[in-house]
């Protein structure tokens, strides 16, 4: 939470210059310790719904320990489910037309499963078009994560998405480009973060539309960026939510799509994911499911027990400390009824510029 400049001690204005938050008494005055609403716009197919439910709780809950979050969980009924992920759903997401009237501070979007070539071809994008326009003008922030900034770049400024000829998957080293700016303060200048996807925003792009590029990667693009007012969409193409073990089942899911024949050679490692003695591990494990396959016999057991104590989260504490740095923004610049968008005297044009 920010400091209160309750005098005219000399550090306030030095650390005002050097641009952390400090509120003078007045502004603080006019805000109370509240709940904050957060709305969580699930859309990933139904193997990943409830994993993803957990990951961004995670990120979110673990980003501020003063402020009570509420997390209002809802999808589009326009994506087709399972029975039982449907049964989930019923029993603890709520309706759009449930949160439009109720009001968010806050709205955090996925990323959605692909089939079409193009996004505007998806059976998600009328619906998410029309959430992301009710919260562009009712909530304080959007953050978009990965597939959602891809479709978001292209619905609000015409930047569709590049297709890369390589997947782009693993740990990548990433720095910040933009130091003054709030979400990235006091964060490690350079961290890692996951990606896993097929195409990308490029930085052009991402400039050609006026979007503020804060972090970024020399091999896996830009990561975090932030619409030109500074706070009303961000956006993420990489995923600081990722679990230590995500990536890994990821992987093993495309072998077991080479064992079943939908590949036709084995998925290379994640870049920059495994260590020496995971890789050894898995050459052998590969070489015994070719030996498997030839011989038609039994496939060995995937060697996740082998693996676990090698792999190390590098991303989630720098990915904690921007969703706390975000969390911070909105609650300062949201009304305390939450069905309105802004506090009284924040310029919706300019909403930084009150802080």
């Amino acid at each position: 939470m920010p400091l209160v400049a309750h005098n005219n001690l000399p550090t306030f204005q030095r650390l005002t210059e050097e641009g952390q938050t400090v509120l003078g008494k007045n502004r603080a005055h006019t805000q109370h310790i509240r709940e904050q609403h957060i709305g969580l716009l699930n859309m990933m197919p139904d193997a990943a719904i409830q994993a993803t439910e957990r990951q961004f709780y995670r990120l979110v809950g673990e980003s501020n320990p003063i402020v009570q979050i509420y997390m209002h969980p809802f999808t589009l009924p326009e994506l087709e489910r399972s029975q039982k992920a449907q049964a989930h759903i019923d029993q603890y997401y709520e309706t759009f037309e449930d949160i439009q009237l109720d009001g968010l501070d806050a709205l955090i979007i996925t990323g959605a499963n692909v089939t079409q070539p193009n996004l505007s071809d998806e059976v998600f994008w009328e619906p998410l078009t029309k959430v992301f326009e009710w919260a562009h003008n009712n909530v304080a922030s959007v953050l978009c994560s990965c597939l959602a900034t891809h479709a978001i770049m292209e619905f609000a400024h015409g930047q569709k998405r590049r297709h890369m000829s390589n997947k782009r998957w693993g740990v990548y080293p990433h720095h910040v480009t933009d130091k003054s700016h709030p979400l990235v303060r006091d964060i490690n200048t350079r961290f890692d973060v996951p990606h896993s996807r097929f195409n990308q925003v490029d930085r052009s792009q991402f400039e050609n539309a006026n979007v503020k590029i804060l972090c970024e990667s020399e091999e896996a693009g830009v990561h975090l960026a932030v619409s030109e007012d500074g706070i009303q969409t961000v956006y993420f193409q990489g995923h600081p939510e990722y679990d230590v073990i995500s990536l890994l089942k990821e992987y093993k899911r495309e072998i077991m799509r080479f064992i079943k024949g939908d590949l036709n050679a084995p998925p290379p490692f994640p870049d920059h994911y495994f260590d020496d003695i995971t890789k050894a591990i898995f050459r052998e494990y590969l070489q015994k499911i070719a030996e498997a396959l030839a011989c038609h016999s039994e496939i060995p057991e995937f060697p996740e027990s082998l693996i676990i104590d090698h792999l190390y989260n590098t991303w989630h504490d720098t990915g904690e400390a921007v969703i706390g740095n975000w969390l911070g923004l909105v609650y300062q610049l949201t009304n305390p009824d939450r069905t309105l968008r802004f506090m009284d005297g924040v310029d919706p044009n300019n909403p930084l510029e009150s802080l």
